[in-house]
């Protein structure tokens, strides 16, 4: 009985981490509008729509690909995916999102906003909204 109960409780934890990572990923699909880009240490720099002269959003979609536009003109569609991975900055363990032949951080996401930090040495910060 004892070994049918902590069956049943390594099940349930299972199931809520799952639950969260998937929670994670449903969470990112939709469209963002970049707000500014934040250079790193190694090249400090703030970019945004009216600094760099033009608006860009991405697109995350549900079946696993993600669109960028540029001033409303689609410039890529690539596949991206999202796991957990360690962190180049801290060494932690984060959800890292990977597209564009690029991985990121996921430093920051709720119902309004995104943040994903570059995960390599100059570790820059991108800011979305939706």
């Amino acid at each position: 009985m004892k070994k049918l109960l902590l069956f049943f409780i390594a099940v349930s934890l299972f199931s809520s981490f799952s639950a969260k990572d998937s929670a994670n990923a449903a969470s990112i699909v939709n469209t963002w509008i970049w707000e500014k880009s934040i250079g790193g240490s190694n090249n400090p720099y703030t970019a945004t729509p009216k600094t760099s002269g033009f608006n860009k959003k991405v697109v995350f979609t549900s079946d696993g690909r993600v669109i960028t536009y540029k001033n409303d003109i689609e410039i890529r569609n690539s596949p991206y995916g999202i796991a957990k991975g360690i962190g180049h900055s801290d060494n932690l363990e984060h959800d890292l999102i990977t597209f564009e032949g690029k991985t990121y951080v996921i430093e920051k996401l709720d119902n309004q906003n995104l943040t994903i930090l570059s995960n390599n040495t100059d570790a820059a910060r991108t800011i979305f909204k939706r």
